[in-house]
């Protein structure tokens, strides 16, 4: 419950400080707005149903909420795995392509924005439309889809689902991160080595610090 309030409270100052400082308003943190959007979204929609539910020890909300409860986690979920996929794309185009690539413009982050909900919302509605469904699932004090079923067709949504919003996201994360955790060892050899040469303890002029700054976001992302 603790972590749910900080949760709610955390990314609603981010989405916050974001409307009323002009400064913060670049394409890349729109990206970072919508996965904060997407994570208040899930814990204001979830943790009071999960609060009760544990009180009681059952589901008490019905059906009706069960299947909105499990879609909205699912959807939530699937947005801020897609969310993350294109920050670290962005950070792979910054860091590993350098003054060769093309940055990221408004139109092109609320495409991919527009694009990680649409596919979010369609898979998430599958369930809804009867290709699987949501269920009451674990000690019955949520609701998720039937990974249960032993039907092929409930089990196809599971694997499709799995693959579309787990493994490919997952794939291109391990693909760009390997070349940008390659990237920052090369960058800071570089300049250790360059700082030794001249005999000093640090170097760095405009351009270099702009790239370390790109790289400290990418060890923290």
């Amino acid at each position: 419950f603790v972590t749910a309030i900080l949760s709610v409270i955390g990314n609603a100052i981010v989405i916050i400080v974001f409307i009323n400082t002009k400064s913060l308003r670049s394409p890349s943190n729109l990206l970072i707005v919508n996965l904060a959007f997407s994570d208040f979204l899930m814990m204001t929609n979830m943790c009071p149903a999960m609060l009760i539910s544990c009180i009681y020890k059952t589901w008490l909300l019905g059906p009706t909420y069960c299947a909105w409860y499990a879609f909205s986690g699912s959807l939530c979920g699937c947005l801020s795995i897609w969310t993350m996929v294109f920050v670290t794309l962005e950070r792979y185009n910054v860091i590993v392509k350098g003054l060769s690539s093309k940055p990221l413009t408004l139109g092109g982050a609320v495409r991919r924005i527009v694009f990680v909900w649409v596919l979010s919302v369609v898979w998430c509605s599958f369930p809804l439309l009867g290709w699987s469904r949501y269920v009451p699932e674990g000690n019955l004090t949520a609701c998720g889809t039937d990974y249960l079923a032993i039907d092929l067709f409930s089990q196809s949504y599971i694997y499709a689902y799995s693959v579309i919003c787990y493994f490919i996201p997952l794939a291109v994360t391990i693909y760009c991160y390997s070349y940008i955790v390659h990237a920052v060892a090369i960058h800071e050899r570089s300049m250790k080595a360059q700082a030794k040469k001249m005999g000093i303890k640090s170097f760095r002029n405009e351009e270099t610090q702009q790239t370390s700054t790109e790289f400290r976001l990418a060890k923290v992302a």
